[in-house]
């Protein structure tokens, strides 16, 4: 018995020496590899760009930059938005986007005090990164990253001009914008003021509408009773285009009037086509998109830290009525 547990011990230790053998050959073995560590870089991004003019022309271009520079960097990007500019429904789909801890936000500027308190702590207590896209918010009020979109102020300077040389340096103008007076609004007047305030027999009348179409009606047809010599008019919010053209409309023919305004409206790139505008700025959305993408990729990968603060400028020009005829 004693003879039989002595064979079964030397046999159980002979065949565990043979499994130690035969592991230490194959970590040995020349081509024998350690398992790969899985690569972090290749874990794609999730990021969101969010809009409050879902399906129009303008946006449209935006988030098809966006998302044909996130499939070149392979990174995840979803387009959100909100229609017909509905403010409600647009912030909710940002704090959606900071709960769900997403990367990065690039987003359209609102400049309220909510959505910069939104930016500003929400985002930032979870560390995500936020770029203003086409419409700025004040980088010290938010803390965004960077702003990635058209100047302004240049763009407002250009269509003043502009009338100049179209009207002449005499007449009545009317500058009709948005009454929630937002930061892109407040820097195409400023551009627009500084041109302007140079030509002494240049009158201009200043007209602060809600963007309804019921009430940008009313506001036009006010500012037609009370100024019938009125000359041009500059509509700084693109989105009040379409109903105060219909309503100039129906008190005469456009066409003595000089009417310009920017391609982000809805209705702004028809109306010039239909000859209704004189002129517009044009923007480049598509570019707006694809650079924002790069900029917040490269600044999640520690490539480009800080992101220039004072925002990265893209083209603009002055398209007129009849390049598009």
């Amino acid at each position: 018995m004693r003879k039989l547990a002595i064979t079964t011990l030397c046999f159980v230790l002979g065949f565990l020496c043979y499994l130690t053998l035969l592991s230490a050959e194959k970590v040995f073995r020349s081509d024998w590899q350690l398992p790969q560590a899985i690569d972090q870089n290749h874990t794609p991004y999730r990021l969101v760009l969010i809009t409050r003019d879902m399906e129009t022309p303008f946006w449209d271009k935006v988030g098809k930059g966006a998302l044909a520079q996130a499939e070149k960097d392979g990174v995840s990007l979803e387009v959100w938005g909100s229609y017909g500019n509905n403010q409600e429904d647009f912030m909710r789909k940002m704090e959606i986007a900071i709960h769900s801890k997403v990367d990065g936000i690039i987003i359209q500027g609102l400049d309220t005090d909510e959505f910069k308190k939104m930016a500003k702590i929400k985002a930032s207590f979870y560390g995500i990164p936020i770029i203003t896209v086409a419409n700025d918010v004040p980088m010290s009020e938010s803390l965004r990253k960077t702003y990635v979109g058209s100047d302004q102020y240049l763009a407002g300077r250009m269509i003043a001009r502009q009338l100049l040389t179209d009207m002449g340096s005499k007449g009545n103008v009317i500058l009709m914008y948005g009454d929630q007076q937002e930061y892109y609004q407040k820097q195409r007047l400023s551009g627009i003021q500084d041109v302007l305030k140079n030509y002494l027999n240049v009158k201009t009348i200043y007209a602060e509408t809600s963007d309804t179409r019921e009430q940008v009606i009313a506001t036009t047809q006010d500012l037609l009773n009370r100024m019938p010599e009125v000359d041009a008019f500059i509509a700084v919010n693109a989105n009040i285009l379409g109903a105060m053209i219909q309503e100039i409309g129906k008190r005469s023919q456009v066409e003595p009037y000089h009417i310009y305004s920017f391609d982000d409206g809805p209705e702004s790139m028809s109306l010039l086509t239909q000859g209704k505008l004189d002129g517009i700025i044009e923007q480049s959305p598509e570019m707006m998109g694809k650079i924002s993408v790069e900029l917040i990729v490269e600044w999640l990968k520690g490539e480009t830290v800080p992101l220039d603060m004072n925002g990265h400028f893209t083209d603009i020009r002055f398209l007129k009525a009849m390049d598009e005829q």
